[in-house]
């Protein structure tokens, strides 16, 4: 994993339970075409990737880096 190529890191449990997932949405929103986020997390995101899937179709790429059990490492491209 090169760190260069992330445009923004994020680790969710370090971000506020309750506005967790609309800061996460407000950091992708804030990437240019072809820049990627890495977000890691403690548990499987995979709600996140729904929410990503309704709220912005055709606008992302998911790519799992890690899965678990400890640490979960995601790749969001913004296309």
């Amino acid at each position: 994993m090169n760190e260069k190529h992330y445009t923004i890191k994020l680790h969710a449990p370090d971000i506020e339970p309750k506005i967790r997932h609309p800061k996460i949405f407000e950091a992708f929103d804030q990437l240019k075409s072809g820049e990627i986020m890495h977000l890691s997390n403690d548990h499987n995101p995979k709600p996140l990737y729904y929410q990503f899937l309704m709220e912005r179709k055709n606008q992302f790429s998911w790519e799992y880096l890690e899965e678990g059990p400890d640490l979960w490492q995601v790749k969001i491209k913004k296309k």
